[in-house]
């Protein structure tokens, strides 16, 4: 198993990025993924999950309105879509699969991270202000 993003930059505030995160030895169809970023000198922040069939799709507050998270179940990868990027967003990004497959989370999860069975490496985003 294994996850692979890419897309991360650096960009300018109100700027645009778009995340991939590329998933093999498993089918992202069956499984829940969320974004997680992690700022320099602090902890794991969920961003975005959603759901097997795209639906519902959940955001943290701090995102909403801003971000979108979609998935291409036949290309295996899921999305994150960044737009008016603002210098608090730096962060390295990563993706991550839940642990349980077939699950469907209807309302937003409270996130732990213990719910997440692989974690990618992760993609640097710089917001300069």
């Amino acid at each position: 198993v294994q996850l692979v993003e890419s897309g991360g930059d650096l960009v300018q505030s109100g700027g645009s990025l778009r995340l991939s995160c590329a998933a093999s030895g498993f089918k992202i169809g069956n499984y829940y993924m969320s974004w997680v970023r992690q700022a320099p000198g602090k902890g794991l922040e969920w961003v975005s999950g959603i759901n097997q069939n795209g639906e519902p799709t959940h955001y943290a507050r701090s995102v909403e309105g801003r971000f979108t998270i979609s998935r291409d179940n036949t290309a295996n990868t899921v999305y994150l879509q960044m737009n008016n990027l603002k210098p608090e967003d730096t962060a390295v990004y990563r993706c991550a699969r839940y642990k349980w497959s077939g699950a469907t989370l209807t309302t937003m999860p409270v996130f732990r991270e213990r719910d997440y069975a692989y974690w990618g490496q992760g993609t640097q985003v710089t917001v300069s202000s």
